[in-house]
């Protein structure tokens, strides 16, 4: 009769130690097969995010250079004449190749990710649109001219954008007027290097509120 229960309990404990053993072996294949998924979970994601970021990245290039086109067209004039375009839509992705601007110089969009040096430089040659707006975000204005530009006006001009920083000067043959003055989201048409339009002007927007991007460097970037 001892005998037979010594047997009993015997058994009673293998199983249990038995039923243990189970319960380990579940719990350490459920640890593998939560971190196993965990992994494929978190790749997933990973993965999934980069294309959605790829894809709005490249989103904001397209449409950026069909955009700028809307954004840009529009702007208002003030009682005195300087057009001002509302900056909040003006793009600022960098973008490859060439950006379809309507305005002639261009005042903002998206451009080039490498601006002009603008440390007072005059350059004798047009400028690629899309590395001179890096400079307008930079907070600079920059002085065109076309070729009914007097001689006199622009020797003037030349010698004050050779002696302030955040400002740059070339020829763009193609815009309307002899002489513009522009900043970021701001253009105005001045009568020549006389008007006191061009000295208020540039005590405004030079490195003015204006500016997305104030204190970004104006040298150390593209030149002539």
């Amino acid at each position: 009769m001892g005998s037979a229960k010594k047997t009993s309990s015997a058994e009673r404990k293998a199983r249990i130690e038995e039923m243990r053993r189970a319960e380990r072996a579940r719990e350490r294949r459920n640890s593998v097969l939560t971190i196993a998924l965990s992994t494929v979970i978190v790749a997933a994601l990973g993965v999934g995010g980069y294309f959605l970021i790829s894809q709005a990245d490249d989103g904001d290039e397209e449409s950026g250079k069909a955009g700028d086109a809307k954004a840009v067209a529009k702007f208002t004039t003030t009682s005195d004449g300087e057009r001002v375009w509302d900056a909040k839509k003006l793009g600022r992705t960098h973008v490859g190749g060439k950006v379809n601007y309507p305005v002639t110089p261009p005042v903002g969009g998206n451009h080039n990710q490498v601006w002009m040096n603008c440390n007072g430089d005059v350059y004798t040659k047009e400028l690629p649109n899309e590395n001179a707006v890096h400079s307008l975000e930079h907070g600079a204005v920059w002085v065109t001219y076309n070729d009914e530009a007097k001689p006199a006006d622009l020797k003037k001009l030349e010698a004050k954008v050779k002696k302030t920083p955040y400002s740059l000067m070339s020829p763009v043959k193609k815009q309307k007027d002899p002489i513009l003055l522009s900043a970021w989201g701001h253009q105005r048409v001045v009568k020549g290097a006389d008007d006191s339009k061009v000295n208020t002007f540039f005590s405004t927007y030079v490195q003015g509120k204006q500016t997305p991007e104030p204190g970004a460097a104006c040298t150390n970037g593209l030149g002539q």
